[in-house]
């Protein structure tokens, strides 16, 4: 592969690729000087089609709190759908944020009166999630999709993404899983 297209590659890479959210633990967050998350909804917090944040995810959320992390979602979703996902949680919400457009993520970072850098942004989508997170100049989390049921247009991101990720972990000689 040509050093321009890795180079441009780069730009879609994760900091960070876990398998779930209850893989992100608080220590790491510290480690690396975050002190916001950014969440994306669907299939990242929750599976697609999922109304609400289960137990475990609550659970998660609170150990976050507790320790000082602030939360914040944001959402390509409509007002309708991010409201009564955030009901049960009551954190910061952003709905329609046209991701990867950097607005949405700088606007989530403002309200928990942070910088980019103190924010990473958590995800399940490469070309919305990661390079909009990026764009922003936060961290970036790649959590593996929760529910393979996706809609059609998300499916057919996801060879490109493919590609990304394989090139990804090539980079770091993982052979497909972080280490």
């Amino acid at each position: 592969m040509g050093g321009k297209i890795k180079n441009m590659l780069n730009r879609f890479y994760p900091d960070l690729v876990v398998d779930s959210i209850r893989d992100i633990k608080f220590d790491l967050l510290k480690a690396q000087g975050i002190k916001g998350l950014i969440l994306d909804i669907d299939n990242t917090l929750v599976a697609t089609h999922t109304r609400e944040a289960d137990e475990n995810l609550m659970q998660w959320i609170k150990e976050m709190q507790t320790k000082g992390i602030e939360l914040c979602i944001v959402s390509n979703a409509s007002l309708k759908r991010v409201t009564l996902f955030n009901k049960k949680i009551n954190i910061y919400a952003i709905h329609r944020a046209y991701k990867p457009s950097a607005k949405g993520f700088l606007l989530g970072a403002e309200r928990m009166h942070l910088l980019p850098s103190q924010v990473a942004m958590v995800g399940d989508q490469i070309f919305t999630d990661i390079y909009g997170g990026k764009k922003a100049g936060m961290k970036t989390i790649l959590v593996k999709p929760i529910d393979p049921r996706e809609f059609f247009f998300v499916r057919l991101k996801r060879l490109p993404e493919r590609f990304v990720l394989s090139s990804y972990y090539k980079k770091r000689g993982l052979n497909g899983k972080q280490k």
